[in-house]
């Protein structure tokens, strides 16, 4: 009798893994993701980060979840099509991080939870009801990118402070743009500056708008949020060095390719807490239920090389708040 005890107990045991090994199988979990960008191996991009702070949270691709990707590489007319392709292929959830692809999968699926990361007021997107009660299956978190622009004036004015006159550059087309003029020219008044307005709504409108600029004696440039406008950053970072117009704007990227500061939401600190919604989410909590977040962590990048190509010193109270510097 031992000896049976003991096969019994073997086979206990080998059965052990096998049942966890199944366990994991049934739970695998499919997590959809559309970006407006182009895919990027970078650990920094949206997909990349959001990856990282699933497998923080205990995923791991290929085992535990899949995730299936499409990207509209900058064309946003392919959002609809790419939304309804990842719909048809029935994900648990949808990470859908800027405004244009949230809005193209809600209006793919009503079912499917989406988490979003969103520039605009989600409400007025018509992404959700309201912050604290989203209502329906969408939900995320907010990035402040119009709200900051008081601050951008701010930031700017105390590298030059004895300029007169700035501008904002932005695209007429963004569904935000009348708001973010009124909340810029209010700072920009309260600091004494006079705010001149240059609109650009496709790239072959960028170079007419600096020298336009330029004709008006303009000494700082604030660059709206807009995606097309992001697609170009490269260029409108080229121009404002070109025009020695020193410009502030939202995101890192633009310091990184030669603009002078930026100033905006700490995006890996965004996408992880989106990973931690779409966990919450798989767990069995409805987006309907899930308040959106607005973030609490901020970064300021500054590009010593681009000031010095302008000719300028930034002073080192500036500096001290960088969270990183361009050398």
């Amino acid at each position: 009798m031992p000896c049976l005890a003991a096969v019994f107990l073997a086979l206990a045991l080998l059965a052990t893994p096998l049942a966890g090994r199944a366990q994991q199988t049934a739970k695998k979990v499919k997590i959809g993701y559309l970006g407006t960008a182009s895919p990027s191996p970078s650990a920094t991009s949206p997909l990349g980060a959001f990856r990282l702070a699933l497998q923080q949270l205990g995923y791991v691709e290929g085992q535990s979840m899949a995730i299936e990707a499409k990207f509209a590489e900058g064309r946003l007319e392919r959002l609809p099509e790419l939304a309804a392709e990842l719909v048809r292929l029935a994900p648990d959830v949808v990470f859908a991080p800027p405004t244009p692809a949230a809005i193209a999968v809600r209006r793919a699926t009503t079912t499917i939870p989406i988490v979003f990361v969103t520039a605009e007021d989600p409400v007025a997107a018509g992404l959700a009801a309201s912050l604290a009660r989203p209502g329906g299956n969408a939900t995320g978190l907010s990035y402040l990118g119009a709200e900051l622009n008081p601050k951008r004036v701010e930031l700017l004015r105390e590298v030059i402070p004895h300029a007169t006159r700035f501008a904002v550059l932005g695209n007429p087309h963004h569904p935000l743009f009348s708001p973010m003029l009124a909340n810029t020219d209010a700072a920009g008044r309260e600091l004494g500056l006079q705010i001149q307005v240059a609109e650009s709504s496709t790239p072959s409108e960028l170079e007419p708008a600096f020298q336009g600029l330029v004709a008006r004696g303009v000494e700082g440039l604030v660059v709206l949020p807009d995606f097309m406008l992001f697609l170009e950053r490269r260029r409108v970072a080229q121009l404002a060095g070109q025009h020695r117009l020193p410009a502030i704007f939202e995101l890192r990227e633009f310091t990184e390719s030669g603009g002078l500061m930026s100033y905006g939401a700490y995006f890996p600190e965004l996408f992880r807490r989106a990973a931690s919604y779409v966990d919450r989410i798989l767990k069995g909590a409805k987006p309907a239920d899930l308040p959106i977040e607005q973030p609490t962590k901020f970064e300021l990048v500054i590009n010593l090389k681009t000031a010095k190509a302008l000719g300028l010193t930034i002073p080192p109270s500036v500096l001290a708040r960088a969270d990183e510097v361009i050398e």
